[in-house]
C-alpha cells in the first residue's frame, strides 16, 4: 500500500509527531510504500525510516515569512498561534502546504491519507482531494483549539465530518469529536496509544544512595503545570516526615514552550527547598534512561489527551503521580493494570485548559499528599504494558 502522512507541525518534536513517526516506522517494517508532508524549519534534522519520502513545508521564509503553527499555544518550539493567524497568514499557509501536498499526491499516489490533528490542514486536505482516501488522528489539542479559537471553524467542522475515519486515543476524545464536529459515530474509532518497548522498558539502572528521584517530561510549561509542581515541593516539604533537602531530587525533562514563562519556572525553582534540574529536551533514548533512574513520574498537566511519556514511565517501572485527567484513569486500568498511580484531583478549569486560580493551592496540597504517599512506598511495581503497541494501532488502522 502507499500511505501519505501529513501534519502542519514538526513530526518529531511532541506526542502527535512521535505518533506519527512511530506509525511509520511500522509500516515501513511491513513493506509499505509511503511519503510524509510536514511543518519544519530548514534548519530541522528530521529522523525518518530510509526509504521514507519527505516533502517539508518550510517556515519563516518564502510565502511562510512566520514561525510554524502549533496545535498549542505554547511549543516546544519558537511558533506561531492559530487564535494569532491573521486572514492574509492564512492564505499563506493554505497555498503552501497545497501546493507540496499536490506535489507529493502526484508523485506518490497515495492509496491512502492519514491527517494528525482534526484541524484546518486535515480539513484542507480533505476539501482539497475529494477523491482520495483520507483518515484523521485526533490529538487532543485539535478539540481544544475548536473550543477556544473561531477560525475556519464552520469550514473544518464540515470536512471533518467528510473524512472516511476517525481515530481518537481514547472515550473521553470520542465524546469531543462527537460534539465538536457532529461527526458520524460509526467513522470514530478508538486505537489509543503506542510505545516503544526496544527503548522503554525495566532495567537496574537505579542508583542505591537514598536520593528518591523524581522526573517530569514534557514541555516546561504553566499549563503542564509545572509551576504548581514547584510549589507543591515546598508544600511537601513543610509536611510531617517528609524527605530532608538531600534526600529527594527533581529532573524536568523538555523544552520551554513560552521563554518568559520558562525563565519564571527556572527562578521558582531556584527557591524550591529540593534540587530541581533542567535538563533540555531528550532523545527517546536518553529519556529512558532517565525513567530507569527514578522512582516518580510526575505529570501535574492542566489539559492532556492520552500522553506518552506516563506510558513510558510505567513501562520503565516508574510509580506515578498525575493529574486525573479526563478519561485517563479508565484507561490506565484496563491497558496498563498493576501499575502503582496516584491521580490528584484537577483543579477547577475554564477555558478548556485554564486552572482557576484560586483553586490552585489546594490542588498542589493534594499533589504534595500524593507525592509523599508514593515516596513512603518505596518500591518499583511493575505495570503491564504488554496490550500497548504501534504494531497494534498500525493494524487497526489499515484494517477495513
Amino acid at each position: 500500500m502507499r500511505i501519505l502522512s501529513i501534519t502542519a507541525q514538526k513530526p518529531n518534536s511532541t506526542g502527535s509527531g512521535i505518533y506519527l513517526t512511530e506509525l511509520v516506522k511500522e509500516y515501513e517494517r511491513k513493506g509499505h510504500t509511503q511519503a510524509v508532508v510536514a511543518g519544519v524549519y530548514r534548519e530541522d534534522v528530521i529522523e525518518l525510516p530510509e526509504g521514507v519520502n519527505f516533502y517539508p513545508v518550510y517556515f519563516e521564509e518564502g510565502n511562510l515569512p512566520y514561525p510554524i503553527v502549533g496545535m498549542s499555544d505554547e511549543m516546544p518550539y519558537k511558533s506561531t498561534r492559530y487564535c494569532d493567524m491573521t486572514n492574509e497568514m492564512r492564505v499563506q499557509f493554505e497555498e503552501s502546504f497545497l501546493k507540496v501536498i499536490t506535489q507529493a499526491v502526484m508523485e506518490c499516489n497515495p492509496d491512502l491519507i492519514l491527517c494528525h490533528h482534526l484541524y484546518l490542514l486535515t480539513a484542507l486536505v480533505r476539501s482539497h482531494f475529494p477523491r482520495h482516501k483520507v483518515y484523521g488522528f485526533c490529538h487532543n489539542t485539535d478539540l481544544r483549539q475548536m473550543c477556544k479559537t473561531d477560525l475556519e471553524r464552520d469550514f473544518i467542522s464540515r470536512q471533518i465530518r467528510n473524512l472516511d475515519r476517525i481515530f481518537v486515543p481514547q472515550e473521553a476524545q470520542r465524546e469531543g469529536v462527537l460534539t465538536i464536529y457532529q461527526a458520524s459515530p460509526k467513522k470514530i474509532e478508538t486505537v489509543g496509544m503506542g510505545y516503544n518497548s526496544q527503548i522503554f522498558h525495566g532495567g537496574e539502572d537505579k542508583k542505591k544512595d537514598g536520593v528518591t528521584r523524581i522526573v517530569f517530561a514534557g514541555k516546561i510549561a504553566e499549563k503542564k503545570g509545572v509551576m504548581s509542581l514547584i510549589r507543591s515541593l515546598s508544600v511537601l516539604y513543610s509536611r510531617k516526615d517528609a524527605c530532608s533537602r538531600d534526600e529527594l531530587l527533581v529532573q524536568l525533562a523538555g523544552s520551554a514552550g513560552n521563554q518568559e514563562e520558562y525563565e519564571q519556572i527556572r527562578q521558582m525553582a531556584a527557591k524550591c527547598p529540593y534540587e530541581v534540574r533542567f535538563l533540555g529536551r531528550l532523545s527517546q533514548p536518553e529519556l529512558a534512561k532517565i525513567y530507569r533512574e527514578s522512582d516518580i513520574f510526575v505529570l501535574p498537566s492542566f489539559f492532556d489527551g492520552l500522553p506518552l511519556t506516563v506510558i513510558e514511565a510505567l513501562a520503565c517501572r516508574n510509580r506515578v503521580v498525575m493529574s486525573d485527567l479526563p478519561g485517563i484513569r479508565k484507561w490506565l486500568m484496563e491497558a496498563a493494570p498493576h501499575g502503582d498511580v496516584r491521580f490528584v484531583e484537577m483543579p477547577q478549569m475554564r477555558n478548556t485548559d485554564e486552572p482557576v486560580l484560586e483553586t490552585l493551592p489546594a490542588f498542589e496540597e493534594r499533589f504534595a499528599d500524593a507525592l509523599l504517599a508514593s515516596i513512603r512506598t518505596n518500591e518499583r511495581k511493575a505495570a503491564d504494558v504488554s496490550r500497548i503497541s504501534w504494531e497494534g494501532i498500525a493494524d487497526r488502522v489499515l484494517k477495513d
